[in-house]
């Protein structure tokens, strides 16, 4: 890319005129979070069990004592050795997330198809905190559309009926809430790129003159790698 050199005043009025295409863009997603806000609830008909590092747990443990819960589909399939190099790439903004997220009634945990003990031992490897649990014991991931197995009558992904997925377990978050009632209910979910504006990174290097530098064909994240391994 060759850039453009003006004079400061110049760039100064580029820059508010971009600053007017920035406003309208914040006012359209703040209208956008509102619409998120108000789609109807789906009640669940199963309390998911999973396992967690301190034993066998369920869903609605995962709120813990908020009535919000946001779930990220860690994509970490259960013959993985490690998990995927974009879901780490995510989870690396995930690490101090929680008092923060608790100040506003929400809990927070990752969930994956691997067994719980490679989850915890990369958690420790890669230096987060955050809660992760297995999947193992229920359908959740299938039921959320986030695992395949090959004799699956159908698969969607991405609100998708798809033909096939590149790997057995695909990312994603979804969002739960508990009702006035007490029930538990699926409120959100999103994937592929619908994730991206979770990722802090992203958000920094779109600011940046050559912003993401990915190819246009192929694995766009092809240059990501685990934090350690750079």
């Amino acid at each position: 890319m060759t850039p453009t050199i003006a004079t400061r005043d110049d760039w100064l009025a580029a820059r508010r005129a971009l600053l007017v295409r920035e406003k309208e863009l914040t006012r359209q997603a703040d209208a956008l979070a509102r619409e998120r806000r108000e789609l109807p609830w789906v009640r669940l008909e199963t309390d998911y069990a999973f396992d967690s590092e301190n034993g066998p747990t369920r869903l609605s443990a995962l709120f813990g004592e908020a009535s919000q819960l946001v779930v990220y589909h860690f994509m970490f399939g259960a013959d993985w050795e490690e998990g995927c190099k974009s879901c780490s790439f995510w989870a690396d903004s995930f690490n101090g997330l929680g008092p923060h997220l608790k100040a506003r009634d929400i809990a927070f945990a990752a969930v994956s198809g691997a067994p719980i003990e490679r989850l915890v031992a990369f958690r420790e490897r890669m230096g987060w905190s955050f809660n992760w649990v297995s999947s193992q014991p229920s359908s959740f991931n299938t039921d959320f559309h986030v695992g395949f197995t090959e004799d699956q009558p159908s698969k969607m992904y991405n609100f998708e009926e798809v033909a096939s997925t590149p790997m057995d377990e695909m990312h994603g978050t979804s969002v739960f809430a508990i009702g006035p009632d007490g029930a538990l209910y699926h409120t959100y979910s999103t994937y592929g790129r619908g994730l991206d504006v979770t990722n802090a990174a992203y958000s920094y290097i779109d600011l940046t003159p050559k912003g993401r530098d990915e190819p246009a064909e192929g694995n766009p994240m092809a240059w990501v790698r685990h934090h350690d391994r750079y």
